[in-house]
């Protein structure tokens, strides 16, 4: 480890010509990584992978490094490890793949786990409308996915033989459906779907009660009902099951970067939100419920 610092650092100083506060910054940010590793057991960190920055981008934020902090670890991180495939002692950069944490960003209202059992109870009945809905709603929360991909799933993508949501397109990915999910659309699938969809030309999973494709504004209407019924006192918007599904998976110790693949995030610092989330949410039951840090 000391002769790569003092590789890089050299590098720095004679090839760069950074100045020493920022040669000092960069230093310094690759020591803390170091011990990062070492405490983590894992004492060779030219071994490191990219699943292993992650994990370390979840700890910073965890930790409450904010993004602009984050942004400027990346940056040594990368230039470090450019530096050591530069000098042949390693082949790839763990750190090609992961972009820039993005500026500060206000946190999205997520709904805690009360209250989405509460929402995904609301359509009560065996009529069409309330099982359509109630799928919907499953399926939404069961997958993270966003509002534009559901009201567009095709039939074809869901399979309920195994529970998985296979989407195509930009961000394409392969998607866990939880079983109580699959059940629900299922009963969708198998008895309300072909009742009100007439039309064969129409291959949408999900339609508005005229068997023609549901429109985004339709299902924001639908959703912001039902958290009304909930008695949900929060602001509802169409991405609020999927925050919350991605603060859930977190907080019940799901991997940051396997939830970035679950939601087809481009780069890991737009989900790093969700750890920022949870750390906020335990700092304040920490605040309110310690007997010494009242």
């Amino acid at each position: 480890m000391e002769q790569c610092i003092h590789s890089f650092r050299d590098y720095l100083i004679i090839e760069k010509k950074s100045a020493k506060n920022t040669t000092d910054a960069y230093i310094r940010d690759i020591l803390q990584f170091y011990n990062y590793c070492v405490s983590n057991g894992t004492n060779d960190f030219l071994k490191v992978d990219t699943d292993f920055i992650y994990k370390y981008l979840e700890f910073l934020a965890f930790t409450g490094k904010s993004a602009s902090t984050c942004s400027r670890i990346i940056a040594s991180l990368r230039a470090f490890y450019k530096h050591l495939v530069s000098i042949k002692l390693i082949e790839k950069n763990p750190l090609s793949g992961i972009k820039q944490a993005k500026s500060e960003q206000k946190l999205p209202s997520i709904l805690d786990q009360k209250e989405v059992l509460a929402l995904l109870s609301q359509p009560k009945g065996n009529d069409y409308k309330s099982i359509r809905d109630k799928a919907m709603l499953e399926l939404l929360y069961a997958t993270g996915i966003k509002v534009s991909e559901l009201i567009s799933i095709k039939v074809s993508d869901i399979n309920l033989q195994i529970g998985f949501l296979n989407l195509s397109g930009k961000n394409e990915r392969i998607i866990p459906i939880y079983p109580n999910a699959v059940k629900s659309i299922a009963n969708y699938i198998n008895n309300v779907r072909p009742i009100i969809v007439s039309d064969d030309e129409v291959d949408n999973l999900f339609t508005n009660m005229n068997g023609q494709p549901i429109t985004r504004q339709g299902f924001w209407k639908l959703i912001k009902q039902y958290a009304k019924d909930a008695k949900i006192k929060k602001e509802i918007t169409p991405h609020t099951l999927r925050h919350s599904f991605a603060a859930h998976l977190l907080e019940n110790g799901a991997q940051l970067g396997d939830i970035k693949e679950m939601l087809g995030h481009a780069d890991i610092s737009s989900t790093q939100v969700y750890a920022q989330i949870i750390k906020n949410k335990y700092t304040i039951n920490y605040a309110k419920f310690h007997p010494l840090a009242k």
